[in-house]
């Protein structure tokens, strides 16, 4: 018989939606206990943080000796474990359906009981021979219920399994920001000031509107800045008001070099959906871009930045 403590999967459900809800910011309703269970561990859990791989997640959820953590978790058996079986049991009460599921009825997937569940056996090899399509219709639903609830949220299905870990940079930098930099060998930083260069290696590339709003790596959304702001920038957003100018002037320079040395670069292609001939980049087209992006992330919860000031260096 396989038998699965409720903890345990407790424990898998809150470290399976720790990126989507914690990270990137995903709502799954005002009135959701999963995402409620989740804001409060993160100020209850020390060692829980924004970028805690799943796993991790998992394993501190599970062998926790806080008190308050075990109640938050078993919050979830007041509903999560009965309500999946009432397809089996419909209109039954919670106590019924504990009941008839000890008995199998109805060829019922588990049986319910204090802490635990018990897998049918008859379901067994079905659920291990379909695991990967059982795990695909659950997502595709998943995403169309999260959708409804955030319409304007980009890549809702890619922010259910991504972790905090980003793609490299790498060619974006040596195959577009290069080029710009050979060009006028120094950039200055649009927050700090400081002067960028290849010799230097003083800059990151970062994402304008946050990668983990945006959750892609398009180059009319990447720019260089001072190594040290990019990490006390982190996932925070700009001020549209302060920092869209300088923004814009240095993507309209990039976009002109690149294009002028190597029109047929790759890169150039992510400027389509904003310049459908590639002949400029307006401001407007910009702006239009990535302000919704940006109130629609702070709507989400998103924290807006403020540079230090800094002279030219």
């Amino acid at each position: 018989m396989v038998e699965i403590p409720k903890s345990a999967i407790y424990a898998r459900m809150i470290s399976n939606s720790w990126f989507t809800i914690n990270y990137f910011k995903v709502s799954f309703g005002s009135s959701d206990q999963l995402q409620l269970i989740v804001n409060e561990l993160t100020a209850l859990e020390p060692r829980l943080k924004m970028d805690t791989s799943k796993e991790e997640v998992n394993s501190i959820l599970v062998y926790s000796e806080n008190k308050t953590t075990k109640q938050l978790l078993n919050k979830l058996d007041d509903n999560v474990p009965h309500w999946f079986l009432s397809a089996w049991f419909p209109k039954q009460s919670k106590k019924a359906i504990y009941a008839q599921s000890q008995q199998f009825e109805n060829d019922c997937l588990y049986a319910l009981h204090r802490d635990s569940i018990q897998i049918n056996p008859i379901w067994v090899n079905f659920l291990i021979s379909n695991a990967k399509l059982i795990k695909d219709f659950c997502f595709w639903n998943l995403s169309l219920y999260l959708q409804v609830r955030n319409p304007n949220v980009p890549d809702i299905p890619s922010k259910l399994i991504k972790e905090a870990g980003r793609n490299s940079l790498t060619k974006q930098t040596n195959q577009y920001w290069k080029m710009v930099f050979q060009e006028h060998e120094s950039i200055d930083c649009i927050y700090t000031g400081k002067r960028l260069s290849l010799e230097k290696n003083n800059f990151s590339l970062d994402h304008f509107v946050p990668y983990s709003f945006v959750s892609h790596d398009l180059i009319w959304n990447l720019y260089p800045i001072d190594k040290s702001e990019n990490s006390r920038k982190s996932n925070l957003l700009p001020s549209i008001s302060t920092h869209f100018d300088s923004f814009y002037n240095l993507q309209k320079e990039a976009f002109e070099v690149v294009k002028s040395k190597d029109s047929s670069n790759k890169f150039l292609e992510d400027f389509l959906p904003l310049s459908p001939d590639l002949s400029e980049l307006s401001k407007e087209a910009l702006f239009n871009t990535v302000q919704p992006l940006i109130t629609i992330a702070s709507n989400n919860g998103f924290q807006f930045y403020s540079s230090r000031n800094h002279p030219l260096v």
